[in-house]
């Protein structure tokens, strides 16, 4: 067999991605590009922190990057979301011991120990006698005794210091609140006036905010939900069927459930996103020792190898490099847990035993039957020719042991599938007629370094092309 070529565009030996968020330690275009080269395959834009101005300087980076190296990328926005927060104490702090009374209430004026403002109507009308609220990501508990139409009388449960503004939850309530705020909206108007390729909501607690913020985006931007509130699980299903995409967000999710239900949450939202084949970013605390230590923490490497083993499609980091001391470090250190666990010879088998079957749909047939026979004979590749990345993400979902390269002659396409577990991204000037498609897809494998002359490539692709939902095409041929 002829010696493989070396690629000419970046390739990476994993199929599980990596996120990064960009911050203060990594924003300027050196170590972006530091950054993608350790691995990351999509950067993340956090708009709870920075100007626009902040935001527009790292796209453009990006986006120099990207075409330096000839790789899509993409590019997530994430939305701040609603800010549920007390409002301040006289002297700025005071101090709650357990079993004391505390009252919530709408009055601006400073707090004591007695009693702050919650300047949160919506949070009075939701709550009723015995629920909890959790101050500070859970650090105080207090329990409603009694709700007043303007203010609710409390019990510390769990004591400690309280200072201005901090956040607040409220565990097992849906509150009448817009998923979207005023920020929101102008920062939405913003990114997609950019070209980011995703926009992340948080503060889901039911379907219809999913509606209300993809008839917003309409159709500019893949749309991501955060799973962060417990509200959100009991309408699964619904949430992850009008999502592009999906986000375990572990770390506000923990604050309202209790810390042994986070990982049994974990499975299940993976779970339900693969048998849809809708991609699933696993996020929060995945290296957090790497914020100031140059190597994570056994357990650490253990909990990124279980999102992995989970056939998660992504892996996120998020202080690590945008606050962090040691933010390419952790890229590379995340690269080579996911390269390490996808060379474990039960990896595929593992992940295989989750798997649910494919839709009783000619699409979803043939690009099964891509995954059986490039298993079958020794193949290098699965090449998916795809016009809106929907035939893509269904090889995806097979989870297949060979890479997909998923080939599209529309570039945003490339880029909403670098998230894909599996998928390497190609931009083609054209794809021809069915008739050029061995050639097409020989020379792309070259390029990008998955075959050599005489390996084997599995294609699929719908004729007539340009057509979304055709997939009705497969054939092996020889690089």
């Amino acid at each position: 067999m002829a010696e493989r070529p070396m690629p000419t565009a970046v390739r990476r030996h994993r199929a599980t991605k990596v996120v990064a968020t960009i911050g203060p330690a990594s924003g300027t275009e050196n170590l972006i590009e530091a950054l993608f080269l350790a691995g990351v395959d999509v950067f993340r834009l956090n708009f709870s922190h920075g100007s626009h101005d902040d935001h527009r300087a790292r796209f453009d980076a990006i986006r120099r990057v990207e075409a330096r190296h000839k790789r899509p990328i993409a590019i997530m926005m994430d939305l701040q979301g609603p800010k549920l927060r007390l409002g301040t104490f006289a002297g700025n702090r005071v101090t709650l011991e357990q079993g004391q009374a505390f009252r919530l209430d709408l009055n601006p004026a400073e707090g004591s120990s007695e009693r702050c403002c919650l300047p949160h109507p919506e949070i009075l009308a939701a709550v009723d006698t015995g629920d909890d609220l959790l101050i500070d990501d859970g650090k105080v508990r207090l329990r409603v005794t009694t709700r007043h139409f303007d203010s609710l009388e409390t019990v510390v449960v769990t004591p400690g210091p309280v200072s201005n503004r901090k956040g607040v939850n409220v565990p097992g309530v849906v509150l009448a609140i817009s998923v979207l705020t005023e920020k929101d909206r102008r920062d939405l108007e913003f990114g997609l006036g950019l070209g980011v390729d995703i926009v992340a909501i948080s503060f889901v607690q039911r379907a219809s905010d999913v509606e209300e913020a993809r008839a917003l985006i309409a159709g500019h931007a893949l749309l991501l939900s955060k799973l962060e509130k417990p509200s959100a699980l009991t309408e699964l299903e619904a949430i992850v069927g009008l999502s592009d995409m999906i986000m375990v967000a572990r770390g506000d999710l923990g604050v309202e459930c209790p810390p042994e239900e986070v990982p049994v949450l974990q499975r299940r939202i993976i779970r339900e996103c693969r048998r849809v084949g809708k991609p699933v970013i696993v996020a929060t605390q995945m290296l957090e020792s790497m914020i100031k230590a140059p190597a994570p923490t056994r357990a650490e490497v253990s909990d990124v190898a279980n999102a992995v083993y989970s056939g998660a499609d992504a892996v996120m980091l998020s202080a690590e490099t945008a606050a962090g001391d040691w933010p390419v470090q952790a890229v590379e250190m995340m690269d080579r847990i996911t390269r390490r666990v996808q060379d474990d010879p039960g990896f595929i088998a593992e992940i295989r035993a989750s798997q649910t079957s494919p839709d009783q749909t000619e699409s979803d047939a043939i690009t099964a039957a891509a995954r059986h026979t490039a298993e079958t004979v020794a193949t290098a590749a699965i090449v998916s020719f795809t016009t809106s990345g929907t035939t893509t993400l269904r090889a995806s979902r097979e989870r297949p042991r060979v890479p997909i390269i998923g080939v599209t002659t529309d570039h945003r396409v490339s880029r909403r599938l670098a998230a894909a577990w599996g998928v390497h991204p190609v931009v083609a000037t054209t794809f021809g007629d069915l008739s050029d498609l061995s050639k097409t897809a020989s020379s792309i494998a070259r390029e990008h370094g998955f075959g050599a002359a005489g390996d084997r490539l599995v294609i699929t692709a719908g004729a007539p092309f340009g057509q979304i939902g055709t997939t009705n095409t497969l054939r092996i041929v020889h690089v």
